[in-house]
Parts: C-alpha cells; sequence; structure tokens
C-alpha cells in the first residue's frame, strides 16, 4: 500500500472529523477514503478510529499515529522544497477560510493572482463568518478579521481593514440630514447580526478618544449583501467594510456619513495551523496572499478619494510571526 497517501487520508480524517469531509477535501470518494483506513488499521495491526453511528474517537494508538504522521508528512514537504530550485512548481491543495465579506470583496481578486503565479496550485475557498477552527476543519489558511479568539495557531497582522458609515443620498432626502452623532438614532440603522448588537456604534474622533453613540437597529441580517443591497436602496444607514462599498461612494450611490469620525476598524490577519517547521507551500501562500490582499485594498484607497484603508506593512514578506494566545505559549 501507498503509505504516505494512507497518512495522508487518515490525518485529514481526524482533523475533519468526518471521512465524508475529509474525502470531500481530497477529491475522492468516501468509499475510498473509509476502504484506504480499514486498509491502514489492517496493516498497522491495530484500531485508529472508534466508529459510532454519529462520529468517531481516536484510540490511543491512533492518537500516536495522527501526531507522528503529521509530523513525517510536514518532513516530507520540507525534503521536497530543499531539494528543488523552482518554486513555480507548487503543487497540492491549499484550503483558505475567510469571512464573507471579506472573501467575496477581496479574496478572490487575491487568489486569482495566487492562480496565476501557481497555475498547478488547487485553491478552496471557504467562506463562513463565525470563527473557524484551522484543525478541525482542516483549513491551511484563514483570513480573520477582529479579535483572534482563542485557539492554537501561528497569526501574521497584515493591517487593517477599514469600514464606513454610509447611506443613500435618497434616505437623508427622506429621514433629514446627519450633521452629528446624535442624528443617527433618527434613522433606521441596518446591520449585520452580532455587529453593534447593544445598539450603540463606536466613533472614534480623535485617535485616542472612541464614544459610543445610539443606534435605532430596523433590520438585521445573517449577511452582509442584503444589509449592503437595503442601504444602497435607501431602507437605512449602515456600516460598511470599504471595499464592499467603494463602487457605490465613487459614482455616488451611496455617501459617508459623518466624514469626521471614523468607525474603529477591523484587524485583519493570516492564521495557519500552529506547526512547526511552517510547511513551504504554506509560507509561500501567505506571503502571496499578503501582498495582493495590500495591493487590492490600497486601489480601494485610492478609489475612496480620501476614505483610509489602512492596510500597514508590518513584517517582512519572508517571515511568519508566532502570535500564539497566551495560555498556548508555555
Amino acid at each position: 500500500m501507498n503509505l504516505l497517501e494512507a497518512m495522508r487520508i487518515y490525518v485529514r480524517v481526524v482533523e475533519r472529523g468526518s471521512i465524508s469531509g475529509a474525502a470531500r477535501d481530497l477529491n475522492m470518494g468516501q468509499p475510498a477514503a473509509s476502504e484506504r483506513i480499514e486498509r491502514l488499521e489492517k496493516y498497522l495491526g491495530c484500531r485508529l478510529l472508534l466508529r459510532s453511528a454519529r462520529a468517531f474517537n481516536c484510540t490511543p494508538d491512533g492518537l500516536t499515529f495522527y501526531e507522528r504522521s503529521k509530523g513525517i508528512l510536514h518532513a516530507v514537504e520540507q525534503a521536497l522544497a530543499e531539494v528543488s530550485n523552482d518554486e513555480q512548481v507548487l503543487r497540492g491543495t491549499i484550503r483558505i477560510a475567510a469571512p464573507h465579506c471579506f472573501g467575496e470583496t477581496v479574496v478572490p481578486q487575491a487568489l486569482t493572482l495566487v492562480r496565476a503565479a501557481y497555475p498547478q496550485l488547487n485553491l478552496e475557498l471557504v467562506l463562513n463568518d463565525r470563527i473557524v477552527d484551522l484543525v478541525t476543519e482542516g483549513v491551511d489558511v484563514s483570513f480573520r478579521l477582529g479579535p483572534l479568539g482563542e485557539g492554537a495557531f501561528i497569526a501574521r497582522q497584515l493591517g487593517q481593514v477599514g469600514r464606513i458609515l454610509v447611506a443613500a443620498p435618497g434616505c437623508l432626502s427622506q429621514h433629514g440630514p446627519i450633521s452629528e452623532p446624535s442624528d443617527l438614532v433618527k434613522h433606521p440603522f441596518i446591520r449585520v447580526q452580532g455587529m453593534f448588537g447593544t445598539d450603540q456604534l463606536p466613533l472614534r474622533q480623535v485617535a485616542t478618544i472612541v464614544e459610543s453613540v445610539p443606534i435605532h437597529t430596523a433590520v438585521k441580517t445573517s449577511h452582509w449583501r442584503p444589509m449592503y443591497e437595503m442601504i444602497l436602496s435607501g431602507a437605512g444607514i449602515g456600516v460598511l467594510e470599504e471595499p464592499a462599498c467603494v463602487d457605490a461612494l465613487a459614482d455616488g450611490r451611496l455617501v459617508r456619513i459623518l466624514p469626521q469620525f471614523e468607525v474603529l476598524p477591523f484587524d485583519l490577519n493570516v492564521l495557519i495551523q500552529a506547526q512547526r517547521p511552517v510547511p513551504p507551500r504554506v509560507r509561500m501562500i501567505v506571503t502571496m496572499l499578503k501582498k495582493c490582499a495590500s495591493e487590492i485594498l490600497e486601489r480601494v484607497h485610492v478609489d475612496c478619494g480620501g476614505v483610509t484603508s489602512r492596510f500597514d506593512e508590518v513584517l517582512p514578506d519572508d517571515d511568519v510571526s508566532v502570535l500564539l494566545k497566551p495560555s498556548l505559549r508555555a
């Protein structure tokens, strides 16, 4: 049997918590993946997984084999990279996760550039607004906006993605102008669930001073797109990420409200699994995604005509910074 291939399948099964999910990730059928696991157990002479109707758990031997297999696969990948002088020949599959709005407006452009540079690389994009656990979801690279959250990962800070308080001109004509923060509560506010849930909008006028302004939530959505369409139609005001509203701001379909104030931006990080050494293909993709996303957001800044799009160069391209949660640094 092809032991390395069987180890790859087994590692992905454990990380996904599902044979069917691992099979989808690896572009193979579920029966084939199950058969490889069974053959691997027979070859090793021990049970790796304890299966039940709904889930499975690793046996003690299975957990040991998972940890050793993961290390071996990383070592093989490192060895292949070190003996190859052609970085353009980058093969395999990279699974990338991103939140919906950023993933729909910025990431596709970045992935198009990645594919142009590495045409033999397969990419899988997973969009989800919840916090994605890289290990259990079988994700290689994840864009994260806002707080990092808990978990074991390596994070690279890319900068910040700005947010803008906007309205359609027709909405302001109907409900009246907004000249100061206290006017916001007089207008219907449209937001994504989980954002500004206390009906208080944090605004910053001076770098060190943030004030919370009352708002009146009229509509909550689970996805940014309905919010965007409703704001565009004049149904209310709201806060949009800069990449989502750059075109509408440029052609006057949307206007910025209270330009003297700033909605607090999202911190932008790219996360990879906490493993050493970092697989070369993952390191290369992180470096290129950083460059691509930076260039795309810089164009947003230009098109916004002065609306800030902070995307700072904070780390050199050839390094990945470890930002583990405090409880995991020991």
